[in-house]
């Protein structure tokens, strides 16, 4: 029988991506394979969002080609934010540089990938453009195995950051029906899932391009689609991700409010707590309006968990810049920050027209004082918890150091991540429970179970 490789970088829409495509060949009865030299089929769906997650995809590439030559039946296939429009076209010199790649596939282009394959059942290709969701893969929804899914609800992104290559990538913001996202979430449940987090790269900008569910509102938004899924059996957590504070409406924060399975924890990227380099980003708001945005959900939720993304070094970032962005973070008091040193992106606004004019030095030590920063933040945040009982959704087990026990972890409603030993067999994946934080750290907990 034949058999597959997947291979995944990057964020959370790729590995939603992988997970589809995985099922799409399962349905036309190949089997995955861990291991890349036993496979027929080898995929890596790669990232782009910043040099290091490049640099990956293509050492992992470089890996594949005595494969390709050892088996000349091989296929290799690259897809994901890696291959922009001129790539697909062969324009692109990483195609003469990794010449024995037998597709580039744009992201979501199944399509593509499945057309190289000589298998019965195999739909033929058609031209949507690049639409999310060809029409052949509408139904086919991830056998997920694990008590939680990623759900992608939106596609692409409108708001052209000039750091950022998504936009040129994956293309305009484009929405799946609400009814075709519920039958998805349905089928995860009936497999075992337990809490799905809906994904977007601006995720409450779905439904733009949807039809109203209330009749008073002009089109449908994030919280008619919570709405819709809240009831199903067996459905336990709702989450989103990623935010994007303009398209934050109160309207759509206080329907998420008034529904109890959604979860208290957001992913809110700031990127910068300079207005000047917010502007230089184009990011479409002031630090006052991110500011007052991060008060509403607070006001709606006391007890959130809020995480953010801020990039150091950008193209004319001052010294005074940088300062005003270490101090909304030790303002705002975060409970996750993702820091990166800003790095080109190849025909982005930022490449062509914003020098790179931050010393690669300093940008590291700006980097190194926001991550000292946060984990002193972090732990001051998780350090409410000790000896509380929080709810936990049980995601892994494996052997503990102790004879007997198992290790678990888990996650709380606001994203904590939570260890505890317990009996062997005594819990499994998807149970929740109540766990006594009986230690912190900076990035997790451990416990015991009530």
């Amino acid at each position: 029988m034949s058999q597959y490789h997947i291979w995944t970088v990057g964020c959370q829409v790729n590995t939603a991506d992988s997970a589809k495509l995985a099922a799409g060949l399962r349905r036309l009865g190949m089997e995955p394979t861990d291991q890349a030299r036993d496979a027929d089929l080898i995929v890596l769906n790669t990232c782009a969002v910043r040099q290091h997650a490049e640099d990956k995809a293509q050492a992992k590439l470089g890996s594949l080609k005595h494969l390709k030559r050892t088996n000349p039946d091989l296929k290799i296939a690259v897809m994901g934010c890696m291959v922009g429009p001129h790539t697909a076209r062969g324009d692109d010199p990483i195609t003469r540089r990794f010449d024995f790649v037998d597709t580039w596939a744009q992201p979501q282009r199944f399509d593509q990938v499945v057309g190289l394959l000589d298998l019965p059942g195999i739909p033929e290709a058609e031209d949507d453009g690049g639409e999310f969701w060809p029409t052949q893969w509408n139904e086919v929804f991830p056998d997920e195995t694990r008590p939680t899914a990623f759900v992608p609800v939106i596609e692409g992104c409108d708001k052209f950051c000039t750091y950022c290559i998504v936009p040129l990538r994956r293309g305009r913001e484009r929405s799946r029906p609400i009814d075709e996202i519920t039958r998805e979430i349905e089928a995860h449940t009936l497999r075992g899932v337990r809490e799905v987090t809906l994904l977007g790269q601006t995720v409450e900008a779905y439904g733009k391009d949807q039809p109203p569910v209330d009749p008073e509102t002009e089109r449908a938004d994030l919280s008619d689609l919570m709405r819709a899924i809240h009831d199903l059996p067996n459905l336990r957590r709702i989450r989103q991700l990623t935010s994007y504070p303009p398209d934050m409406t109160d309207r759509i924060l206080e329907g998420m409010a008034e529904l109890p399975k959604v979860c208290e924890a957001f992913s809110l990227p700031v990127q910068a707590g300079s207005d000047n380099v917010l502007t230089n980003m184009r990011r479409g708001y002031s630090v006052a309006q991110f500011r007052d945005r991060v008060e509403k959900v607070r006001s709606l939720w006391p007890e959130v968990s809020i995480s953010t993304d801020v990039i150091v070094g950008f193209p004319a970032e001052s010294d005074a810049d940088f300062q005003e962005t270490y101090d909304l973070l030790e303002e705002l008091r975060f409970d996750k920050v993702h820091v990166a040193a800003y790095s080109p992106r190849t025909g982005t606004y930022a490449q062509r027209n914003q020098p790179d004019d931050v010393p690669h030095e300093l940008k590291m030590e700006r980097l190194h004082r926001i991550e000292d920063l946060q984990r002193e933040i972090s732990f001051r945040i998780n350090n409410r918890y000790l000896l509380n009982d929080v709810e936990v959704l049980l995601e892994s087990t494996r052997p503990s150091e102790h004879e007997g026990l198992e290790r678990h972890t888990g996650r709380t409603r606001t994203m904590k991540l939570v260890h505890f030993d317990a009996a062997a067999g005594a819990y499994a994946p998807g149970d929740m429970l109540s766990v006594t934080v009986t230690r912190v750290g900076p990035w997790s907990l451990q416990g015991q179970p009530v």
